[in-house]
């Protein structure tokens, strides 16, 4: 039997009853719906449906139909036809590579959105649909964290990956917006562990330069910590180096800076939500046990692997106790947790600003390097600098409304 298709394209001011007036038309002539979607921006609709319908007189009384509802709801309805040949080749592009750009900065302007369209157009890949994740926001009142974001779902064949993230670090550096790139897998669908550093990433410092200052040594700790995020020289020397200048510091210093430590903006909001649903959470830590354990427990972090003081007679002696962790140890604990926890490493996140976070940021299923230093930024698979530490929930495609629920 001989069938019509169609590409129905309703636009208007939205109100109830819509959706529902259009397909009872539909569904007297005993239509078959191919496909559907819609979006409401600002109260005024676009809603798209596909459909097949018997061809001759049965199909010009349809659009009749629907034409004279679209009228008596007020809103606009545009019909295209639609070949059969065009239809099957828009099925054959069913599971066809999927990908996900999400982009992230405390406002959106045009200029930024049009530079990251422009290379998906010209890597000639398709937009499917673009979604704002962020909540509305008032043009009157300022925010004291204003964010923005919005996610990109493309489709298409992309042959060199690295070329295509490349050009989103250059507009990312030139229009000051973060830029995120992942595959569109189950994986992402399903991240169950997150990894965190934890100074300048959690916490807005690094610790050991805090102790440093108290001990009257903060120069040449400060210069030696900054070489060795910089990937300068080994973190291993650096650190031995570095404690070997707090020793005889008193442990009431320690405990002092630990009341006082700043937590990262956003880190309260991404934790509760990751609890919230379900995730489990660490710290993966070249800083110290002591510290980690004390933000365990004001963020209720679930695991903390970190180095530990060694502290004789309430005073730091400058050594440390057990293994140094330093960048491959971080990545180990990082397969170790997924394995105890019986996942796949690819639904792990993995969180860091340092040189000696880029091995877990690139082992994790999702690795993000955050406010991080340039050498960690261009070799991290995704990054965060416009935002805070929740923009991450964003890049697992968390709407704000998920995020509220808790509140």
């Amino acid at each position: 039997m001989a069938t019509d298709i169609f590409l129905l394209n309703i636009s208007g001011q939205d109100k109830p009853g819509l959706t529902s007036g259009l397909t009872s038309v539909l569904a007297e002539y005993d239509a078959k719906i191919l496909d559907i979607g819609q979006a409401n921006i600002h109260d005024t609709l676009s809603l798209g449906m596909m459909f097949e319908i018997k061809s001759g007189k049965k199909s010009a009384a349809v659009l009749k139909d629907l034409l004279f509802k679209a009228y008596e709801l007020g809103i606009t309805a545009k019909f295209t036809p639609i070949s059969l040949d065009n239809y099957e080749h828009w099925v054959s592009m069913q599971g066809k590579d999927r990908y996900i750009i999400t982009i992230l900065g405390d406002r959106l302007k045009a200029e930024q959105i049009s530079e990251v369209t422009k290379i998906i157009s010209e890597k000639n890949l398709n937009i499917d649909s673009i979604k704002r994740l962020t909540g509305r926001t008032s043009l009157v009142k300022e925010e004291e964290y204003p964010r923005a974001s919005i996610q990109l779902s493309i489709r298409g064949k992309l042959n060199d990956k690295s070329e295509f993230t490349s050009k989103f670090m250059e507009i990312s550096k030139e229009l000051d917006v973060d830029i995120a790139f992942q595959e569109d897998t189950m994986f992402r669908r399903n991240r169950r562990l997150v990894c965190f550093d934890m100074d300048s990433t959690l916490i807005q410092t690094e610790v050991i330069d805090e102790l440093a200052e108290r001990a009257g040594v903060g120069e040449e700790v400060r210069a030696i910590t900054e070489s060795a995020m910089q990937g300068e020289i080994d973190f291993n020397e650096s650190f031995k180096q570095r404690m070997k200048l707090l020793k005889g510091l008193s442990e009431d210093v320690l405990k002092d800076v630990a009341a006082n430590l700043p937590i990262t903006k956003g880190a309260r909001r991404l934790i509760d939500t990751l609890h919230y649903y379900g995730y489990k959470t660490a710290i993966l830590s070249g800083g110290f046990t002591y510290f980690g354990h004390y933000l365990q427990e004001k963020l209720d972090i679930d695991y903390v692997h970190a180095n530990q003081l060694e502290i004789k007679d309430g005073v730091l002696t400058g050594g440390y106790v057990g293994e140094i962790v330093d960048g491959n140890k971080k990545a180990d604990y990082l397969k170790l947790l997924a394995e105890d926890m019986g996942i796949d490493i690819g639904q792990t996140i993995a969180v860091g600003d340092g040189a000696n976070d880029l091995q877990m940021l690139n082992l994790a299923g999702l690795g993000i390097a955050f406010h991080a230093k340039p050498k960690v930024k261009d070799s991290a698979q995704n990054s965060i600098s416009s935002i805070g530490l929740d923009g991450i929930l964003y890049l697992l495609g968390y709407h704000d409304r998920h995020i509220d629920l808790m509140s």
